[in-house]
């Protein structure tokens, strides 16, 4: 997919403020624009609490925003629609907690897919699900679906969280911190499975991170955030190598496996 497709999903002018009657109004987006195209993955990187996860609420129809406007495939979102609500799928940061931990992974891949989607069998819907764990590397699938996430290892569960929100067959992925709750020796497995999905199945992803290796490695193109605002965007390799702003600057400082690129 070209880098000048059409944007899939777009925002603009996206302005958050959350009323604090103790410590007072706090801006938490102002004026945020960003478009996700097909096959593409914008990273939106910052700092905890630089509006990130607000961010990806107001995606998802779980914060409303103040002013501006949700455009999905050139048309504005109605977010309480079905098929808007089908589309834009979550990862969440912590696979254990975005797991009921009474169910068992064929409950939570089934539930998914039946809510979206229409089966002719029983064993169709099954065979679904037994693809799903193929295709995010849970094999021999089979042997996965009767355990429950606490016999899972933190990788394997966010593999199955990441099924989950295929089973529906979205066209837009939002992964908030997809790999900080695993260990270092999972995350690249995890970041590959994200990278083949979105060349494979053309998807559209936003990244939510402050690693700027996860970043580098997974985006097309880096948004920085900084006290609400995108103070930088570009090209992922013009951003690292040619930053501009002061704030990037400092997080490429900051980061040790990305050392400040002159």
């Amino acid at each position: 997919m070209h880098s000048d497709s059409p944007p899939l999903l777009e925002l603009r002018g996206i302005h958050k403020t959350f009323r604090d009657k103790k410590h007072g109004d706090v801006q938490a987006l102002r004026g945020v624009d960003l478009q996700l195209r097909p096959g593409h993955c914008v990273g939106l990187v910052g700092a905890s609490g630089s509006g990130k996860s607000t961010l990806a609420r107001i995606l998802l129809n779980l914060v409303a925003p103040d002013c501006g406007e949700i455009l999905f495939d050139r048309e504005p979102a109605r977010v309480r629609d079905p098929r808007y609500r089908k589309n834009v799928q979550m990862i969440f940061q912590d696979p254990f907690a975005s797991l009921n931990p009474v169910h068992t992974v064929g409950h939570h891949l089934t539930r998914a897919a039946s809510l979206h989607r229409t089966f002719d069998s029983p064993g169709a819907l099954r065979d679904v699900t037994v693809a799903l764990l193929r295709q995010v590397g849970l094999e021999p699938p089979e042997e996965y679906l009767e355990k429950k996430p606490f016999a899972l290892s933190g990788g394997q569960r966010q593999r199955v969280a990441i099924a989950r929100a295929l089973a529906v067959q979205p066209r837009v992925l939002v992964a908030d911190e997809p790999t900080s709750m695993l260990d270092v020796s999972m995350r690249a497995d995890v970041l590959h499975l994200l990278n083949e999905l979105k060349v494979t199945q053309s998807l559209s992803m936003l990244l939510i991170t402050h690693d700027l290796a996860s970043a580098r490695f997974l985006s097309d193109q880096i948004c920085v955030i900084h006290q609400g605002v995108i103070v930088e965007s570009g090209q992922t390799a013009d951003v690292l190598h040619h930053p501009k702003h002061e704030y990037t600057k400092a997080l490429l400082a900051a980061s040790p496996q990305l050392p400040q690129m002159n």
